[in-house]
């Protein structure tokens, strides 16, 4: 778990089955690229409501049970490929 005090952003996330990514940019606002068939899609939420918000906190602090941390050059690698 990452500590509240110290988190830093960007931070970068990956569900453990490979099928979306996600670039946190801040409490409010992330990138999501999901691997549909064949091919990624992109798509930049902002949290404009708390069940959102709270999709981007559990993200950040509380991903370990369905999310593995990930670096941004893996992250990028993947963006090169959303449409």
């Amino acid at each position: 778990m990452v500590e509240k005090e110290t988190i830093e952003y960007p931070q970068y996330r990956k569900y453990h089955n490979g099928k979306s990514y996600f670039k946190i940019i801040s409490p409010e606002e992330m990138e999501e690229i999901q691997l549909t068939v064949n091919s990624f899609s992109k798509h930049l939420i902002t949290a404009k409501i708390l069940p959102d918000r709270n999709f981007i906190y559990d993200l950040t602090f509380d991903y370990e049970k369905y999310c593995v941390k990930i670096e941004e050059g893996e992250y990028l690698e993947v963006e090169k490929n959303a449409i």
